[in-house]
């Protein structure tokens, strides 16, 4: 069964460093041969690389430990041994990298950019490398380096350039699958979306955008009731936000009022973000003059709405192109 996970605890370790080598020179008719033990080879380093292809951390299994390969051993005829193979982690755009407690950020997934999360250790020296005039024949050499395992904590921030934000039963989904290519699962119940579901939407060759279905948000959602915080999260990083209201509802202003305040709570800098309002749900409203006085009576500071149907696609046209509009500015 397909599980969204965003945040999971990880143990990484890199490589530990080679030994040096003990050996001396002892071919045929060469006399005294002197000291010719190689070095160690140096541990592999762990990295943490972003890929586009990966959407959330399930593939990261807690009980296992990420460790890159160990560095080889030095051996006689100074031959150093082999650097311990890097070990490359893949995690979603978004993730940020804390210590094992989440008190310290110490990388942000937000470009493909591999990023050195633990450096494998030095290698020892071996005896040649202690010759000197006044110790010829030295009978020691070092050990490799070796390197602790760390614990991490990993999670995961979606990276989209709009977010859709409703109660559970707005029709959000039902919007995403109309605008995009995404099907989420669809149903009539409190928190059908269980997690995030991701669309892209094609403006034009050049320019995609990617749309951020956010699980339903309720009254104290700032607070953790509900899916709470386990999603607010997923709206920090969004460029545009776009508030899907079911229009067949008593009081829809009241309910926009409430996510609003939850974002605040959350976040009190989200209220700053560009948004629009998607009265949604149309289909369900038989009297059409009733839908527009009811977009007129929103005061302007509320920004700009559209009334549209997601189940009959009534007006999607005319949100693309507002989407459209609205992305376009901000990429200028």
């Amino acid at each position: 069964m397909y599980k969204f996970v965003d945040e999971t605890a990880v143990r990484i370790k890199a490589g530990n460093g080679g030994a040096g080598s003990v050996s001396f020179r002892t071919e045929k008719y060469i006399e005294m041969g002197g000291p010719d033990g190689g070095d160690g080879g140096r541990g592999g380093d762990v990295f943490i690389q972003a890929d586009h292809r990966i959407i959330n951390l399930s593939h990261i299994r807690r009980d296992k430990l990420y460790n890159a390969d160990n560095g080889q051993d030095g051996s006689g005829r100074n031959w150093s041994g082999r650097k311990g193979e890097d070990l490359i982690v893949k995690v979603p755009y978004g993730t940020q990298i804390h210590n094992h407690n989440k008190t310290i950020l110490l990388h942000d997934c937000v470009d493909e950019e591999k990023y050195c999360i633990a450096h494998g250790a030095r290698g020892g020296k071996g005896n040649a490398f202690f010759k000197s005039a006044t110790r010829q024949s030295p009978r020691f050499a070092q050990p490799g380096e070796k390197t602790e395992e760390k614990e991490l904590t990993f999670s995961l921030k979606l990276i989209a350039d709009i977010g859709l934000v409703g109660f559970p039963n707005a029709g959000k989904s039902t919007l995403l699958r109309k605008l995009t290519s995404a099907k989420p699962k669809i149903g009539n119940y409190p928190f059908t979306t269980l997690s995030p579901n991701l669309g892209v939407l094609e403006l034009n060759p050049m320019r995609s955008v990617i749309i951020a279905d956010i699980p339903g948000i309720i009254e104290g959602a700032s607070e953790g009731s509900g899916l709470g915080l386990s999603f607010l999260k997923h709206i920090e990083r969004v460029k545009f936000i776009v508030f899907v209201l079911d229009l067949s509802l008593a009081d829809v202003e009241a309910e926009l009022k409430v996510l609003r305040l939850e974002l605040e709570q959350y976040n009190e800098k989200l209220l700053d973000r560009p948004f629009i309002i998607v009265l949604n749900k149309t289909d369900l409203i038989e009297d059409n003059e009733f839908v527009q006085e009811y977009i007129k009576s929103f005061s302007e500071e509320k920004g700009e709405i559209i009334a549209v149907s997601a189940v009959s696609g009534d007006s999607i046209n005319e949100l693309l192109k507002l989407l459209e509009k609205k992305i376009v500015t901000l990429d200028d």
